[in-house]
């Protein structure tokens, strides 16, 4: 499904309050995820640190059914970093707790970004 930009900027403004509330929670037990770290050559707080910068313009795909949890919506974003693209997966996350990152990995494939200029 693809959102409009005012839809992706509502979601990343409510997703960056609640972060700034909850924190986030990584799914570390995703073996691709904690590869990703070692593959990038990052340290865990970095993420934190590029999900705090997603705009508009990194918006990929969503939001797309929650199939895992059934709780919200997930939201799909790209950055580049180290000259790679990375793919990021995020949710809100159950109410009154905190947002989650889903999946933060080097991109299996070419990634589209509908709002970029």
């Amino acid at each position: 499904m693809l959102s409009t930009v005012s839809d992706v900027a509502q979601f990343l403004n409510d997703f960056k309050v609640k972060y700034s509330v909850f924190d986030i929670l990584f799914r570390d037990h995703r073996k691709k995820n904690t590869e990703a770290l070692l593959a990038l050559d990052i340290i865990p707080l970095k993420r934190k640190e590029i999900i705090e910068t997603i705009e508009v313009q990194d918006y990929s795909e969503g939001p797309l059914d929650d199939t895992l949890y059934g709780v919200a919506s997930m939201w799909v974003f790209g950055k580049k970093l180290n000259g790679e693209e990375i793919y990021i997966k995020i949710s809100m996350g159950i109410p009154d707790s905190s947002v989650i990152c889903i999946s933060f990995h080097t991109a299996e494939h070419k990634m589209k970004y509908p709002h970029k200029k």
